[in-house]
């Protein structure tokens, strides 16, 4: 049987690839970011670059615990959490050595 001109397909019409242009960064390159953030925020600015590093990392893994899902990712939350506890110790006078 041959489809007539003026049906859709099955589902939702977007799912055979025909996808719009995706605004945004895409999960790969915030993990990189959120990694460069961290390692940046070791040296200057970590209250702000170790919980940029935080959410960049969380996005990239896809608002979930999954760290199978990329290493820089993993890498950019482990790397950010240490970096904001470091830095609030920091800022509450607490020698952390």
């Amino acid at each position: 049987m041959m489809a007539s001109f003026g049906q859709r397909t099955r589902g939702y019409p977007r799912s055979r690839g025909r996808v719009g242009p995706r605004d945004g960064l895409d999960r790969g390159t915030l993990g990189i970011i959120g990694t460069i953030c961290a390692v940046a925020g070791f040296f200057t600015l970590g209250i702000i670059l170790g919980p940029v590093a935080l959410v960049c990392g969380w996005l990239s893994m896809g608002r979930a615990w999954n760290p199978k899902s990329s290493i820089p990712a993993l890498v950019a939350v482990v790397l950010g959490a240490i970096d904001t506890l470091l830095a609030l110790l920091w800022l509450g006078g607490v020698s952390p050595m």
